[in-house]
């Protein structure tokens, strides 16, 4: 396992870039890294967007994210109505959200959905992503789910335990309309951490995992 170090900007923030199809998306898939980002001594921009949060999980997504990002003094939130389950019905509007936000924001960083993820919405995501910011560098988080569609992640970030139950216990403080789902637990969410830490031998044990699909290296 060889550990990466990014080299970070100088003259100007980290510009970070989270995208979430839903309102619990960017904090399941990458609510630890977040919270080890608002812990660091980084200067950090972070841009946070959901693309569907309407009704009671427009202002759960509202609370959380100002939560997670409560340490980070250069934040933005930015919620959309996008109908759940409907994205690619949604594709043209959806598109045109992304060229409006890859002229507000040139990130550094962006977290989004797993290409390969099975359900059509967060897929889409992951597709525009790609087209909207094909010059940034791009990580695409999981979330677990009944569809099985896990697969191989190639880059990991050690979590401290923690932070890993900080992560849990915001999300379950955040997410009463979910609490009537089965996977919807602190033992689902600390396992995926927990697995993920085994495969990166993390010093911490627990870890989120992430799709690299293009990276440059420089001697």
């Amino acid at each position: 396992m060889l550990n990466l170090s990014p080299t970070l900007p100088r003259d100007r923030s980290l510009v970070v870039l989270l995208l979430g199809a839903h309102s619990d998306d960017i904090e399941i898939g990458c609510g630890g890294t977040v919270l080890q980002l608002a812990s660091s001594n980084l200067d950090v921009e972070v841009h946070w967007v959901v693309f569907s949060a309407i009704d009671q999980r427009r202002k759960e997504a509202k609370a959380s994210a100002h939560d997670f990002l409560a340490e980070i003094p250069k934040t933005s939130v930015e919620l959309h109505d996008y109908p759940d389950a409907y994205f690619p019905a949604h594709y043209a509007a959806l598109k045109d959200s992304f060229k409006a936000l890859s002229r507000q924001v040139t990130p550094d960083i962006v977290f989004t959905h797993y290409r390969d993820d099975l359900h059509q919405d967060h897929r889409m995501i992951s597709e525009l992503t790609w087209n909207a910011f094909r010059d940034n560098l791009i990580l695409e988080y999981e979330i677990p789910k009944y569809d099985g569609d896990f697969g191989q992640p190639n880059l990991f970030v050690p979590i401290p335990e923690d932070v890993c139950n900080l992560k849990t216990s915001k999300l379950r403080r955040h997410f009463a309309s979910q609490e009537n789902k089965i996977w919807f637990t602190d033992d689902l969410f600390s396992s995926v951490m927990r697995l993920r830490g085994i495969e990166a031998r993390s010093p911490t044990g627990y870890a989120e995992a992430f799709y690299n699909r293009k990276a440059c290296m420089n001697w």
